[in-house]
């Protein structure tokens, strides 16, 4: 039984959703499967290609709806879920019982394993550390922005080496250890400490990059840093050095896009908080309520800075 699980990459709840997907599937559905892993990235055109489905089952975990008749399960949390209405209505008339969408979750990761436990018997408790720290990363849910950017958790590293993912499928090599290693463990991990320690480095440069940048005016940061390696910067910066800020908005790059972040602080109260999905599906984009993203193409830079700039002033308003 092959089974091809498409999943968010360069993202700790993406990697963790994906881990806790196998686990779950291997113990309730198929002790045999061998699973194939795709990191799936926002992107301006189509993100699903010819052909990507070719397992004798094929999931997506914290990643936009596929309509492909090939795609047998689906978790995904994000409020923008949907590439078009068709896809939502088809979603709707779905009766295989494997396809689960909640956007009121702060992580796919708790949202799959509340799933696999309540309607398939899953037993979740050896994976609750990596829920846990999937619902507090992914859903903002530090006690302090300096405990956001500290990293002195395994599971802050990890997901700096995640986000970060220098080499092309890291995040997939990572994914089946993640399924049956403590976070403690993972973090050892030769694959992992090749890169931990110049990215904790990077880390530590990119705050006063961001220091140097960061044009704070009306409660909304903005910052580009288009021209530098730094798409994977850790997003609770701004609100670190800023934290009476309650929005940023920054342009970075990669070679494969050119993305726009837009973020509300975790750690202060907007009185009238505008829904940030819902501003960047007017631009192509989406998210949550709370962050979201652009992704234009790697050629787009200009039209990025353009419309980030758009954006940081309508929050301003």
């Amino acid at each position: 039984m092959r089974v091809r699980v498409c999943f968010h990459d360069k993202c700790f709840d993406g990697a963790s959703s994906a881990a806790v997907f196998s686990r779950f599937y291997r113990e309730r559905i198929h002790p045999d499967a061998q699973f194939l892993y795709t990191g799936m990235t926002h992107k301006a055109s189509q993100p699903f290609e010819d052909g990507m489905f070719d397992g004798d089952e094929n999931a997506i975990v914290d990643f936009k709806y596929s309509s492909s008749p090939r795609l047998t399960w689906w978790f995904d949390h994000h409020q923008s879920a949907f590439l078009k209405p068709e896809d939502a209505e088809q979603f709707r008339r779905d009766q295989s019982g494997r396809k689960f969408y909640d956007p009121s979750y702060k992580s796919c990761t708790k949202f799959l394993a509340t799933i696999a436990s309540e309607k398939f018997g899953f037993e979740a408790r050896p994976l609750a550390e990596l829920i846990h720290w999937g619902d507090i990363i992914d859903g903002a849910q530090f006690a302090s922005a300096e405990e956001a950017v500290g990293l002195a958790e395994p599971a802050t590293q990890l997901a700096l080496v995640i986000e970060a993912a220098p080499e092309p499928d890291l995040v997939p090599q990572l994914v089946p250890e993640l399924a049956v290693r403590p976070l403690r463990e993972m973090i050892e991990l030769p694959i992992v400490q090749k890169y931990l320690g110049p990215l904790l480095e990077r880390h530590r440069r990119s705050m006063d990059i961001l220091r140097e940048r960061m044009d704070s005016r009306d409660g909304v940061i903005y910052f580009d840093v288009s021209d530098l390696d730094l798409e994977g910067y850790n997003k609770f910066i701004p609100y670190y050095l800023c934290p009476d800020a309650v929005y940023s908005v920054g342009v970075s790059a990669s070679p494969t896009r050119a993305k726009i972040s837009v973020g509300t602080n975790p750690w202060k109260e907007a009185a009238d908080e505008v829904n940030l999905a819902a501003l960047c599906e007017k631009y192509g984009g989406g998210g949550h309520a709370r962050v979201a993203a652009i992704s234009l193409g790697p050629g787009d830079l200009v039209r990025a800075r353009q419309v980030a700039k758009e954006i940081a002033a309508t929050l301003r308003r």
